[in-house]
């Protein structure tokens, strides 16, 4: 029945889109790094950032890319079944992309001030939020590791409550509701290499990367 109904549809309202689609589509591209693969030592080691960035979401981006071609044919040939069979392909991969373009802006090496504990307007949202920045980073680091699976662990921004969350999502479904202000992949490839299955090792060792500064910018976007 649904196959039927996809054949059917002809409507203008649908081929309009389709002429918008073909007009504004631009292929996604691996963003290169603000450091070095072997910046983030010891903490993040160089063979991890290495694969994580070359290969793993490298393969988020073709694969994205092949699924955005295949959903501009599928307007343009007004085929509904295939429109919606993407829709995992397109949420997965680009959400991928999403993902792994802020991670890489969220760590920065020791020299470049990685590790160097929020100020300002952030600190105080945060010991607001959780009572000290020690016990957000417990928190945080409690819901990362309970995250069943592959997954992500967020600090987000509530805009109409205007406070901070912690929040997890699964697989690579980008963070929705909240605006992201950081996030931390908890997929065993950001780690396995180094940490094994020990995810609450490699949770601890991260808070010596992270760049309070892009995190800061998020914020003071976000208000």
């Amino acid at each position: 029945m649904l196959s039927l109904a996809a054949r059917s549809v002809k409507s203008s309202n649908f081929k309009s889109a389709a002429r918008c689609l073909t007009a504004v589509r631009t292929k996604v591209t691996l963003p290169d790094l603000p450091y070095g693969y072997d910046a983030l030592e010891p903490y993040i080691n160089t063979e991890i950032m290495k694969l994580h960035h070359s290969k793993h979401h490298q393969t988020y981006v073709n694969a994205y890319n092949v699924a955005e071609e295949k959903l501009q044919s599928s307007f343009q040939a007004n085929n509904l079944t295939e429109l919606i069979a993407l829709q995992n392909a397109i949420k997965f991969n680009g959400g991928g992309h999403i993902n792994h373009s802020l991670f890489w802006q969220n760590l920065a090496p020791k020299s470049n001030g990685g590790g160097e504990l929020p100020k300002g307007d952030l600190l105080s949202a945060i010991e607001t939020k959780w009572g000290s920045f020690d016990g957000f980073v417990a928190k945080f680091n409690a819901a990362a590791a309970g995250v069943q699976g592959s997954g992500w662990a967020w600090l987000g921004f509530n805009k109409e409550s205007k406070q901070l969350e912690i929040a997890t999502t699964p697989n690579q479904d980008p963070l929705l509701g909240l605006a992201p202000l950081l996030g931390v992949d908890v997929w065993e490839h950001a780690y396995y290499l180094q940490y094994k299955n020990v995810r609450p090792d490699y949770l601890k060792a991260i808070w010596e990367v992270i760049n309070w500064k892009t995190v800061a910018e998020r914020f003071s976007k976000a208000q």
